[in-house]
């Protein structure tokens, strides 16, 4: 038989070391060499029940001073025969559950009933298209759409109407079967899914024809969804319960509608603001005008001023779009853009020639500002 390796040596920790040093580094090898991690690897299986034979020890402060003073003999099993002594495996009570639930987030059972408890439903995603006008004031919009839905016939059961379901006998309804096996470490406990009733914990003697005996089927439906005034393109709508139904005892998916937004002919969206183009005659633009102008609300008057520039930015206080889930709204800004006349008459063109004679270059100052700079800039050369 090969002889031990040193206790100390196993778990990497020095003679005097600490409980909480002991415990750590157990923890770390003791996750490392587990057999769950390491399936079908004989050389990890001895590993891990070294590190567990060694922590056993290390971590009872009698068996402790034992093995300190005598070495493995200390903690032999027949040393101190009829004075009470002995290492007896596993059965002194320790809680290696708590050491495990620590290393795997609730090793064992507790795992284990996490994975078998019912299962919530799967969340679902649908598009809606609305106008520019239905983005901004809100609506009601209907989709279609397929879920999961508990079977009609047998109301989830996944049974027969009529027939009989059974508790498993084999895992007495839990849904788990637990398995106790000896080892040179002592008793080591298992929980896996029961195979009898694949963790349901029921037995169904007469399936529902209808789903099978899943108890759910695909459904189409059409549900109603409230569009909020406000909302932006891409913007998302979440309804509570809407998506596929879950296990028995466990809540529904839920519902997410993305919302698509038609582009609009003279609307442009800024966040919760508006802006538009309006074209303006050169006459318009010069003794000014009274306009007018489209809004989400309508048509309005704006008066704009004599020697309005192109490109001039007005804004319409109050005019947007209403802020998503609050008061208020955004503003409209209007641009206004001179056109320039194609395709003259002789009479108009004799005009506007009469008036170029006539102006005397006094009413265009940036072309005089700029005439300028350019004398400057021959003259720099």
């Amino acid at each position: 038989m090969a002889e031990k390796r040193d206790y100390y040596e196993v778990l990497g920790v020095n003679k005097g070391a600490s409980d909480d040093e002991i415990k750590k580094s157990y923890r770390k090898m003791a996750k490392k060499y587990h057999p769950d991690l390491n399936p079908d690897n004989k050389e990890a299986e001895a590993k891990f029940k070294e590190v567990n034979e060694a922590f056993q020890v290390l971590s009872d402060k009698e068996k402790r001073a034992r093995y300190d003073q005598f070495g493995h003999a200390g903690v032999d099993p027949n040393f101190g025969a009829g004075q009470g002594g002995g290492f007896g495996g596993f059965d002194g009570g320790f809680d290696f559950g708590d050491i495990f639930g620590d290393i795997f987030g609730g090793f064992g059972g507790r795992s284990q009933s996490r994975r078998n408890a019912p299962k919530p439903g799967r969340d679902i995603g649908e598009e809606v298209v609305i106008t520019f006008e239905e983005a901004a004031f809100g609506c009601e919009k209907e989709i279609s759409l397929y879920r999961t839905e508990y079977c009609p016939d047998c109301d989830g059961s996944g049974a027969k109407a009529g027939s009989e379901v059974t508790t498993c006998t084999h895992c007495g309804g839990s849904g788990q079967v637990r398995t106790v096996q000896r080892t040179v470490l002592g008793s080591m406990q298992t929980v896996t899914t029961c195979p009898t009733c694949s963790g349901k914990g029921k037995i169904i003697k007469e399936p529902c024809q209808k789903c099978a005996g899943k108890g759910k089927v695909r459904k189409s439906r059409k549900i109603k969804v409230k569009i909020p005034a406000g909302i932006d393109n891409g913007q998302s709508i979440s309804l509570h319960g809407q998506g596929d139904v879950g296990d028995k005892g466990a809540p529904n998916g839920d519902l997410f509608v993305t919302v698509r937004v038609k582009p609009h002919e003279i609307f442009q969206r800024s966040r919760f603001d508006v802006q538009c183009e309006v074209p303006i005659t050169f006459v318009q633009a010069a003794l000014g005008a009274e306009l007018e102008v489209p809004t989400l609300d309508g048509k309005v008057k704006y008066k704009i001023p004599e020697g309005t520039q192109s490109g001039t930015v007005f804004r319409l206080k109050g005019k947007g779009i209403p802020v998503l889930q609050r008061n208020g709204r955004g503003d409209q800004y209007v641009k206004v853009n001179i056109e320039v006349p194609k395709n003259l008459s002789s009479k108009q063109k004799s005009i506007l020639r009469e008036f170029e004679e006539t102006d005397k270059g006094g009413n265009y100052t940036k072309q005089k500002s700029f005439f300028e700079k350019m004398r400057n800039f021959k003259n720099d050369d």
